[in-house]
């Protein structure tokens, strides 16, 4: 197998040399769209070697329109398998199973390749993804009620070619949240920093350090979702959240400090580098300009000796800048959906719980 090469990269040249012939060819006066969306390391452009063991490889999907799709999906899967090479700048272009459901790239039996270009209908596939129809208005409610993997994952990866002329406007449509949408959600997640600020060094005082420590790590969380919020950029799942952060304006200078709140020893030293990053998010968002200017400077908790950035004074003068009454309209500070559940089966079956909006 040749060097490792990225898996965007790998699936464009794999449409642009394979794919993409062969459709020409076989199927010259199909209109259609090809990407590389969705679930996947190498959508996001994390991937490395490691990642090849599972649901990686020469991938892609194709968009047709909902006739064609009726009248070719069968046929075209059909030529594919026939006339695609067996390997791709060394890689194998047949997939087959593991144990737990995932495709791994494997040598065919055969002469026919049981490939991973997937067939898709644009308006079914971001669908099964938003659990809405994003070619129709999007509301309030909508908006809120997708995690924001699943946004990235239909606006990050790459579209290799859009003859049908949807792909591209709808990633354009949901490139991010409407104004205020996207108020509504930095107002809740500074609230949810507003309601644990001062928990760290309470736990801390009462020698309870492994709760304060936990306190901290989900304060470190909430600041950097809030960082994403910032710079207009969806945050991406556990796995690659940390990766994601790195690659924000503001991780140079804010990373080094959460890691020292990560490592300090004590709820004191814990307490000194969070204060450094409530100022420096403070002054990120009096940048923004979105709002009267704030203090960015922190304070005492009441009379007790922690020292806060007052979360919530910020969330008060974000909320009053709303003007959309279906906004308005939505449950105060709860914002979206990742901002209020962070189960891993809730977020990947919306389906189920579509009701609570």
């Amino acid at each position: 197998m040749e060097k490792f090469i990225k898996g965007l990269e790998l699936s464009r040249l794999f449409y642009l040399e394979a794919v993409q012939p062969i459709i020409n060819e076989k199927f010259p006066q199909l209109t259609y769209s090809a990407a590389l969306l969705g679930q996947g390391s190498d959508v996001l452009g994390f991937d490395t070697s490691q990642s090849m063991d599972h649901d990686w490889g020469p991938r892609l999907l194709l968009f047709l329109s909902e006739t064609d799709f009726s009248l070719y999906e069968v046929e075209i899967d059909k030529v594919l398998k026939h006339e695609l090479p067996m390997t791709f700048l060394g890689y194998p272009t047949n997939f087959g199973l593991h144990a737990d459901g995932t495709t791994v790239m494997a040598e065919a039996e055969n002469t026919l390749v049981n490939h991973r270009i997937k067939i898709h209908t644009v308006e079914t596939y971001f669908k099964s993804i938003l659990n809405f129809d994003p070619t129709n208005e999007i509301q309030p409610a909508d908006w809120v009620g997708i995690p924001q993997n699943n946004l990235l994952m239909l606006t990050a990866g790459s579209v290799f070619h859009d003859g049908l002329g949807k792909i591209v406007p709808l990633r354009k449509k949901l490139e991010y949240y409407p104004l205020d949408v996207w108020l509504y959600i930095l107002a809740a997640q500074w609230q949810r920093i507003s309601q644990e600020e001062h928990f760290m060094g309470r736990c801390g005082q009462v020698a309870d350090d492994l709760g304060s420590r936990i306190i901290a790590a989900q304060l470190v969380r909430d600041i950097m979702c809030l960082c994403f919020m910032m710079e207009r950029k969806y945050y991406p799942y556990s796995k690659w959240f940390g990766s994601a952060f790195a690659q924000l304006k503001c991780s140079r200078q804010l990373l080094p400090i959460l890691l020292k709140v990560m490592s300090a020893g004590s709820w004191q030293e814990r307490q000194d580098h969070l204060c450094v990053a409530y100022e420096f998010i403070a002054a990120m968002h009096n940048s923004l300009r979105i709002t009267e200017k704030l203090p960015a400077k922190v304070s005492q908790f009441h009379k007790r000796p922690f020292m806060v950035i007052h979360a919530e004074e910020f969330a008060c003068v974000i909320r009053d800048q709303i003007k959309d009454e279906q906004v308005l309209a939505l449950p105060k500070n709860l914002g979206a959906f990742d901002q209020f559940i962070n189960s891993t089966d809730a977020l990947n079956y919306l389906e189920k719980i579509k009701s609570v909006f």
